[in-house]
């Protein structure tokens, strides 16, 4: 299907694109508009759109899109990136990616749900009291259980108003409710578990924690000697970096005060000095800016040039660190005695990469999506360790290797051959859908290891590894930052909330074709086959 925006709209998309400032270390010039402006205009251009677009797709009277995000690329094709009402009502599980050329002709569409939204009635047999109380008593009916996310929950908070929405997500539109019921888990960090109901009968249809985790121990500061960029006022410094959108790191033990110094010398790498694990999180923090601004012009994990928070020495001796993208910001506990900060660098980049995944494909924390959630984390915050190439933590594809959960000095996840770890999977198979979105994220880390680096023994960086394939084939990789690039293109452009690994394939396919050619498309193809998708 091609339809073709009004003219206005063209020359609107002309002027932006023409206006696009080179990002680097230099401030923009006067009168040039800020990554800001032009992402306000570009997401104005995709809102005045909406109507149109949605009857070009001869959706229903009662749809409306919302404009959730927009990339434009190089050469000046447009991704509009809309969420769905029906009746007025937030449509979950109902986005979808609508692709334009240059001249606004639609050339294809990507959708969460294909079909045409109808309901037989609009009006809930339960009320949204009803509805809240239910998905409070189905979440302190979990107390004691860990969910995979992190340690098992240990208080049910407070509740949220249940907002009635359309739940999409099971390919059989149905009226629902969602609540959102606040909790503690049993180490200190907060749940904020989201849950979607049936608005007939009450029975919970999906849900996922708000609180992004992954639980490791650390061995003390890890970062080693780094060059921060902080904010002079008088004589006093800032832990806050203006030159990226504003960061900034606090004391989650000193009621979130902003660390300052008199001599804009941090810390001195013991975990004694609470400056020190402020270090590591500021770095980890300029770091995910750095590789995502240098390597894709993505300026703050929204796209819009705002940066985020930093809290360290959060929660009692809490041996967890986690994102929170209500806060945007980044929490960082100390570990079980108080003197381990967990901020290692591949696991603050896979926490702050949720933030990013939100931001664009926004997949659902659940099913096969769920996995690939959890495994674009782990490709990105292994692309950020081998960006910054540390001396005190050499990049590799392994994730939190120096934090030692098990206290054998073994990593928490391994990219070449997941199964190491004793859960993860390494291959596809009917029904991973079921499983911890941290153990069937292996699936799509096996294949983006396999892109990368290729099968079988190697020594990678002065690491071992050894990459089996599902159908005994030899593969020999493209590189880690094409494997990297390709992924990118495939989250921002062309997954959805609830992409899974077959949809992941025909995604990175068309991401290899974009970006590069045959060959990158052949070895998309093999490595996917080779973890049997």
């Amino acid at each position: 299907m091609k339809r073709k925006l009004t003219a206005g709209a063209v020359l609107s998309a002309a002027a932006l694109l023409a206006g696009v400032v080179q990002v680097g270390a230099a401030p923009a010039q006067a009168g040039v508009p800020s990554v800001g402006q032009q992402r306000d205009a570009l997401l104005s251009l995709a809102g005045a759109e909406a109507a149109p677009i949605a009857g070009a797709l001869a959706l229903g009277g009662q749809e409306r899109l919302i404009v959730k995000d927009a990339v434009v690329d190089a050469d000046g094709d447009r991704h509009l990136r809309y969420e769905r009402t029906f009746a007025g009502l937030p449509v979950i599980g109902g986005d979808l990616v609508v692709h334009q050329r240059t001249d606004g002709s639609i050339t294809s569409v990507d959708r969460a749900f294909a079909g045409r939204l109808s309901l037989p009635s609009l009006t809930p047999r339960l009320s949204a009291d009803q509805a809240a109380t239910g998905a409070a008593d189905a979440v302190r009916g979990t107390l004691g259980t860990a969910d995979g996310a992190g340690a098992a929950l240990a208080r049910v908070g407070a509740t949220g108003a249940a907002q009635l929405v359309v739940w999409a997500g099971g390919g059989s539109p149905r009226l629902a409710y969602r609540t959102v019921v606040e909790g503690v888990r049993s180490d200190g960090v907060p749940s904020s578990r989201r849950l979607i109901t049936d608005a007939a009968t009450g029975a919970v249809l999906a849900g996922d924690d708000g609180i992004r985790t992954a639980t490791g121990t650390g061995t003390g500061v890890q970062v080693g000697a780094v060059t921060l960029t902080t904010t002079q006022t008088g004589a006093t410094y800032q832990l806050k970096d203006a030159t990226r959108g504003n960061q900034s790191t606090v004391d989650a033990g000193n009621k979130n005060a902003l660390f300052t110094s008199t001599t804009n010398i941090w810390g001195n790498g013991l975990p004694s000095n609470r400056q020190s694990a402020a270090v590591d999180a500021q770095f980890d923090a300029a770091a995910t800016w750095d590789y995502f601004k240098n390597t894709f012009g993505r300026v703050g994990l929204r796209g819009n040039g705002v940066g985020i928070t930093s809290r360290v020495h959060y929660g009692s001796n809490l041996m967890d660190l986690f994102w929170d993208d209500t806060c945007f910001c980044i929490s960082y506990g100390d570990g079980p005695s108080g003197n381990k900060p967990m901020t290692e660098l591949d696991v603050a980049g896979h926490e702050m990469a949720h933030g990013v995944t939100s931001a664009t494909a926004g997949l659902v924390y659940s099913g096969e999506a769920g996995g690939l959630d959890e495994a674009t984390s782990d490709i990105f915050g292994t692309m950020i360790e081998w960006y910054a190439g540390l001396p005190a933590d050499p990049p590799d594809y392994l994730i939190a290797e120096k934090l030692d959960l098990a206290g054998n000095g073994t990593p928490v996840r391994y990219l070449d051959r997941p199964s190491r770890d004793g859960y993860s999977k390494d291959f596809w198979y009917p029904g991973i859908g079921g499983l911890d979105p941290h153990y069937s994220s292996g699936v799509a880390n096996h294949f983006f290891y396999l892109l990368s680096e290729g099968s079988g023994a190697k020594v990678v960086n002065g690491v071992n590894y050894n990459s089996p394939t599902a159908d005994g084939s030899t593969l020999v990789g493209i590189g880690r930052d094409k494997a990297a690039a390709i992924w990118y293109r495939a989250l921002t452009v062309y997954f959805t909330s609830t992409t899974t690994y077959a949809n992941a394939r025909s995604a990175t396919l068309r991401a290899a074709l974009d970006l590069y050619g045959a060959p990158e498309y052949n070895a998309v193809a093999a490595a996917w086959k080779a973890v049997n998708v």
